[in-house]
């Protein structure tokens, strides 16, 4: 795709995300956090999730409709609709499929998702010549084929009765994911608007130029996702004792936090190279904005941990709270920064990287009050400060920019070092004794 066709592609995916927590009301973590209790009936939580599910897409379909048939952006509405039906059916099965421990399941889905994904890309972009049609409709196709999988792997029409629907499980799923509804749109808009502002003040071209260069710093999210599928199990199922909790806590926290700064640093060295490499010529200019949406990576995937104790304590309220002000703030610095001239798209990057930072105090600040588990604040400011000086020389340095940028990700890394190898060390015992 050209920068301007993949803009409209991504412009027509995030909105289909943003529209996707309404559509499951949430449901796709209240699911997880409820059915992975030790004593609860599964059933009766799986059997619960999926008639609101039910509902919320029912719901969408009939507001979407008029625009799917009469509307002038007919197309792009039929995309949107079908890709919110279709991925958030197969988000709900695969948390419930995570949340009962089948783990080999879950990853062997994900991977079948993704294969598919691409397969379907070749197949509709270089074979029949689709453009951003066919790019969207190979995210459907993924999806569809992967929920048919989980269905038939995890038998769960064994496990949907309508009769095992009960109205308290209903309600307690109600009030525990209706506030991730907010929540999840806030983070969706600081990622979109920043596109969405580009699109309208910058032009199509840029925008998809800016897109791109999420590619590189998603690379970051992905490690804290899979990090923080396994982690989120563990501090639901091991949140019993409170003392045992915080020094979990803690002892998690400080390897996470070795993990995440290690690795930003590593790809901040490497995210020029990484543009020559995986983007073509239209592309090459997404270099000046990747260093500074990779520190932003670093930081939402802080900001993420310290959501899991609103996750534990079943305090979502606060998630949002904090979320609103992150989005209301980047809203604010993406309709200031990026109009100023020779800034633009890197204001948006900006924007971004700032709006987590306020999150991130915010959290810092709260969290201690439900759980207090040490945070290493000293040691996180000291990362904070390194990974953005060395995207500062990544972004405005040519001469002696290899130097610099090697010496800085070394001390990053001397930081680091000690909790990377303690935490591999206990990963190996561990699986010696299993």
């Amino acid at each position: 795709l050209m920068p301007d066709e993949y803009s409209m592609a991504e412009l027509i995916t995030g909105t289909a995300n943003l529209i996707m927590p309404f559509a499951c009301m949430g449901i796709t973590t209240g699911i997880f956090r409820f059915a992975a209790e030790r004593n609860s009936n599964r059933g009766e939580v799986f059997s619960s999730a999926m008639v609101l599910l039910g509902s919320g897409l029912g719901a969408v379909t009939l507001i979407g409709l008029p625009l799917c048939l009469f509307g002038g952006f007919r197309t792009q509405a039929i995309l949107i609709l079908v890709y919110v039906l279709l991925a958030d059916v197969q988000a709900v099965c695969a948390q419930y499929v995570r949340a009962i421990d089948r783990t080999r399941l879950y990853a062997v889905q994900g991977i079948l998702n993704t294969l598919l994904t691409v397969a379907c890309n070749v197949i509709f972009l270089a074979v029949f010549q689709m453009g951003v049609t066919g790019y969207v409709l190979a995210v459907v196709v993924g999806n569809l084929l992967t929920t048919v999988f989980l269905v038939i792997s995890a038998r769960l029409w064994r496990v949907f009765r309508l009769s095992l629907v009960r109205r308290e499980t209903v309600k307690e799923l109600l009030l525990f994911s209706l506030p991730m509804v907010p929540t999840t749109v806030c983070w969706l808009i600081t990622d979109l608007s920043d596109r969405y502002f580009v699109s309208a003040i910058c032009g199509g071209v840029t925008n998809g130029i800016y897109s791109a260069a999420y590619k590189i710093p998603t690379i970051v999210n992905l490690l804290s996702s899979i990090f923080m599928m396994a982690w989120q199990f563990s501090a639901v199922t091991q949140a019993a004792d409170e003392e045992e909790c915080k020094r979990f806590y803690s002892k998690v926290f400080r390897g996470f936090l070795s993990l995440i700064f290690a690795g930003t640093a590593f790809l901040l060295v490497c995210s020029r190279f990484l543009t020559t490499l995986l983007l073509n010529s239209a592309y090459r200019e997404a270099y000046r904005f990747m260093p500074t949406l990779l520190c932003a990576a670093a930081v939402e995937s802080v900001v993420s941990f310290l959501a899991t104790v609103y996750l534990v304590r079943k305090k979502t309220v606060h998630s949002f709270l904090t979320a609103i002000a992150g989005t209301l703030a980047n809203l604010l610095l993406n309709a200031i920064l990026i109009p100023i001239p020779h800034v633009g798209a890197l204001g948006a990057a900006l924007a971004t990287l700032a709006s987590y930072l306020l999150v991130w105090g915010l959290r810092t600040w709260d969290v201690p009050r439900l759980l207090r588990f040490r945070q290493y604040l000293p040691r996180q400011i000291l990362n904070f400060l390194l990974l953005f000086s060395l995207a500062a020389v990544m972004t405005f340095m040519e001469c002696g920019r290899l130097l610099l940028s090697l010496i800085l990700a070394l001390i990053i890394l001397a930081v680091n070092v000690a909790d990377l190898l303690h935490s591999f060390a206990g990963i190996l015992k561990r699986r010696r004794v299993l």
